[in-house]
């Protein structure tokens, strides 16, 4: 009989002993995984959100714009760039935007905005599917309140009277219509409060779209004017009037309560920088770390200057920052998870040495080596723990698949504080990747040091004191 036979038969002779130690390992890397992987979900998850709501993946900028974002810091977007950049494979497009600011009037309210020029067809920012479908005025209310609807219903829409909707999703949330009646609840909600609302294209030259809660501040709506005045390009005068063609409801409230957008083309005349862009968005055809960083490397040293190129994790430094601060206190949560499992496999170590002690000494006395004793007991412990770690994992797949295609989906105040720093209600799980590598890592030292200190503890048996226990 070989060393791995006698090692799995001593294992099944305290069953008890082994299935403890082994569910001790299991539920630490079954927890660990799980835990790390809503963790990691979750940040992708915000990453896209913001990287695909605004930022895009890489930016193309004049080198010190990102430092100093004022106009002057520009660039003229020519043919010679834009085929530079397209030389690469994965490169899908280029979008080039214009950023500045403006006093914005209409009637005798005035308020500081956000001008961004877009271009309306490729914008990455998506805001033809954030334009406000629903808003609960006054006169809605009333009408929807003498409608056959539930009371809860009814109060909930005093409450949100006045408020703006770009979709049934949050609308939902706020009134709590569960799935099961949206049915028979949405169709008279769309008969009074669905907003007709409008977009622009490059040729409408004369419209903007602001955000909802500008719109409520300077008292606006659809076909209303809107003046902007401003500093254009080198210091010459911006001034404009426009009709505002659409609203648009923007999860982050201080952006929703100061932007104005425009076609490109509106916004280079109205600042005098015909052909000028503050940024061109590169959006990619893959999008993985990998190949946003090859493509980063790669075009940061072809870009001649004075421009540069940004990737999303300069551009997104705040986040990342603070992102990192919460992965680091999630990696505490799972150290101490792991620090609990080690006392167990010790102590569980510990107990099956003091309950051996008298066996070991018998075994040497006849004969048998130290150092053979110490390597059975040694692929003893490994194939416990490896036992659970096995499982562990095995066990934690399905479940990290599943959470990935059908995230939790948060409700109620915790959904709507999602949802006003931009990012959408749910927790993913992420799918494996190194981080499953690295939790079995962290199990099998913890292991590794329990076999060292029983191979110690059997080097220094004393046989006639062990023949005694």
């Amino acid at each position: 009989m070989n060393d791995f036979q006698l090692a799995w038969k001593n294992l099944w002779r305290n069953k008890r002993r082994t299935i403890i130690t082994a569910a001790s390992v299991f539920f630490a890397v079954f927890f660990a995984l799980i835990m790390r992987s809503i963790q990691l979900g979750s940040y992708d998850r915000m990453f896209k959100n913001i990287i695909e709501s605004y930022s895009g993946y890489l930016q193309l900028q004049h080198q010190d714009y990102f430092d100093d974002p004022v106009l002057d810091n520009s660039f003229e977007m020519d043919q010679e760039h834009i085929e530079t950049i397209k030389k690469n494979e994965n490169v899908e497009k280029i979008v080039p935007r214009l950023e500045s600011f403006a006093l914005a009037a209409a009637g005798s309210r005035t308020q500081g905005v956000i001008v961004m020029g877009i271009d309306p067809e490729n914008e990455v920012s998506d805001i033809k599917n954030r334009m406000v479908k629903f808003r609960f005025t006054e006169e809605a209310v009333n009408r929807m309140e003498n409608e056959a609807l539930p009371d809860r219903i009814k109060k909930l829409l005093e409450i949100f009277r006045d408020e703006s909707y770009s979709g049934t999703g949050r609308l939902m949330l706020d009134l709590g219509i569960s799935v099961k009646d949206s049915s028979a609840i949405l169709p008279v909600l769309r008969k009074y409060s669905s907003f007709s609302n409008g977009y622009f294209t490059e040729k409408d030259t004369g419209k903007v779209v602001i955000g909802n809660g500008l719109s409520e501040y300077l008292r606006i709506n659809i076909g209303d004017t809107v003046v902007l005045i401003g500093q254009g390009y080198h210091g010459v005068s911006a001034a404009g009037k426009y009709m505002v063609s659409g609203i648009v409801k923007l999860p982050a409230p201080d952006i929703d309560n100061s932007i104005v957008y425009l076609p490109i083309n509106s916004a280079r005349q109205l600042y005098g920088a015909e052909g000028i862009s503050t940024s061109a968005v590169i959006t990619l055809k893959k999008n993985d770390e990998k190949s946003v960083m090859e493509i980063y490397s790669g075009l940061r040293q072809i870009i001649p200057e004075p421009l540069t190129v940004r990737n999303w994790r300069e551009l997104n430094a705040l986040l990342i920052n603070q992102l990192d601060a919460d992965n680091k206190s999630g990696m505490i949560m799972i150290g101490i998870l792991y620090l609990v499992i080690a006392f167990g496999v010790f102590g569980t170590v510990l107990m099956m040495l003091a309950e051996r002690r008298r066996e070991f000494g018998m075994l040497v006395s006849v004969g048998m080596q130290k150092h053979k004793l110490s390597k059975v007991i040694a692929l003893e412990l490994l194939m416990t723990g490896l036992l659970g770690v096995i499982s562990g994992v095995i066990v934690s797949l399905p479940v990290v698949l599943y959470f990935n295609v059908h995230p939790l989906r948060f409700t109620g105040q915790m959904a709507h504080m999602w949802e006003d720093y931009g990012f959408e209600p749910v927790m993913p799980t992420l799918l494996p990747d190194s981080y499953y590598l690295w939790q079995t890592v962290v199990v099998l030292i913890i292991l590794t040091i329990a076999v060292l200190f029983s191979i110690r503890k059997i080097f220094r048996i004393n046989v006639i004191s062990s023949l005694k226990a």
